[in-house]
This record gives structure tokens, sequence and C-alpha cells, in this order.
């Protein structure tokens, strides 16, 4: 593979994690569950509101958090306990089998209801975000599980993906969707690729964070690039080392 089909390939890809690479802004192993939250809290300010009209709750990608904690065994149990509390749903983002987008359940519902006034699936909607929403922390649900369990008819769940909050997965079963979200993913592919390319162009591969973080950003570069930073170094696309200069960032080759 030449250089270039490996940096875009790389950009769908979320690789292991490298043994003995820190990442910038890790926090030590032993801080507890509140900070998980916190950082969640703070990801969530990165997220460009104003892009999407505030039409989009905030999103976050699991990713991003292993960015800023070291622990990836807490991050993922401090999320699972968020999820089954009701506070926090989980999404299969679609363009990477490991990338996991998390919405506050509160900005969810909210953001939905809004977009769902006056609407003629209004009524249905409601009834998914009290029915299944608020009481089961699936990412996707199948036909039999649809009607049988909460008791949607076809019209209803044809009404459901009409409204976005559906989305097919297979054959008789869909995933749980997050409304006009199309716009956001786009946007982030080509903010993904675009600053990693920063990195992958600059000398010897890598850059310092810092630097990067002051880049003025392209036209391909929609979000914050600390959003960015915290996806590629999270997803491993990027190696981050500790220097006295400050955290340096190199493109990690397939």
């Amino acid at each position: 593979m030449n250089r270039k089909r490996a940096l875009i390939s790389d950009t769908f890809k979320v690789k292991k994690r490298r043994n003995g690479t820190e990442k910038f802004g890790a926090v030590n192993e032993g801080n507890g569950p509140a900070d998980v939250k916190s950082t969640l809290q703070y990801l969530m300010t990165l997220f460009p509101r104003k892009l999407f009209n505030d039409t989009l709750p905030p999103i976050v990608l699991k990713h991003q958090l292993y960015s800023i904690h070291n622990d990836k065994t807490l991050v993922d149990k401090e999320v699972n306990k968020l999820q089954e509390s009701g506070e926090l749903l989980i999404f299969q983002l679609g363009f990477d089998t490991e990338a996991f987008g998390l919405v506050f359940a509160s900005d969810y519902k909210a953001k939905v209801l809004a977009g769902q006034e006056g609407e003629v699936t209004q009524t249905t909607v409601e009834k998914f975000l009290e029915k299944v929403v608020s009481s089961c922390t699936d990412l996707s649900f199948s036909k039999d599980k649809m009607m049988r369990e909460f008791l949607f008819t076809d019209s209803e769940i044809t009404q459901l993906m009409k409204s976005g909050v559906l989305t097919v997965r297979d054959a008789g079963s869909w995933w749980l969707a997050i409304p006009n979200s199309g716009k956001f993913t786009k946007y982030f592919i080509k903010g993904r690729k675009a600053v990693l390319g920063m990195v992958k162009k600059s000398k010897y591969n890598e850059m310092l964070q810092a630097d990067l973080e002051e880049r003025r950003t392209t036209s391909q570069v929609k979000f914050p690039i600390k959003y960015h930073v915290h996806d590629i170094v999270g997803a491993e696309l990027v190696e981050s080392i500790p220097t006295t200069s400050g955290t340096l960032l190199r493109f990690a080759d397939s």
C-alpha cells in the first residue's frame, strides 16, 4: 500500500492500543468515575453546535475519552454505567465498526422532540422515546422486539425510520440513530483526514500538539482542531509522545 492509500485507510480505522505509547493529556489511572463523566462533559463543549444550527445533540466518540484517560477499562466501565443508568446513549456511527458515538439522553430527547414538533410522526416518536429510549440500552432492535415487546406496528416502524431515530442495520433490524447526523459524519471524516494530513506532511511525519492546535484550519476542517486531536490520539492514528517541548504527535504508519 503506498503512503497516500495508507493515510486514507488509516483514516477509517481505530487501531488497537500500542503498548508503551503515552497519550497526551492522560490522567492518572487512579482517578475515579467522576473524572470520566467530567471528561465527557468537557469533550461535549468542543462539539460545534452552531455548525449544525443547534439541531444536533453534542456528540463525542468513545475513543476520544482514551486520549485523556490511560485506563481504557475504567472508561468502558464508567461509560457502561452511565448508559445503564439511562443518562447516556450509545450509537454505532456507521463509518467504522469500532466508532461509537456518545450522547447524553436528555440532549438527545430534547433535540429529537424539537425536530418533531408539528410533524405527522411526532406521536410515534414520542412513544419511541418514552417506551424504548428511556428503558432500553440496546444499540439496535429487531423487528420481533419492536413489535412484541414495545408494541410498534409496521407503519409506526416506518415512521420511526422516516423521522431518523432508526436506521437500517440489516433485514429485520435497525440501529438507534441520531436524526440528521449524516452531515456530522461527513464533516467529521473530512476533518479527520485533513488533520491527519497536517501531521503526515510535517517533517518526519510529526509535530507538536500545540503547533497543530494553532494551525489555521482549512475548509475541510469545520470542527475545532482540539476535537480532532482527541479523536486521532484516542483512535491511535497518531502516537502521542511526551517531550521537553510538549506533547509530540507522530503519524502512525500501518
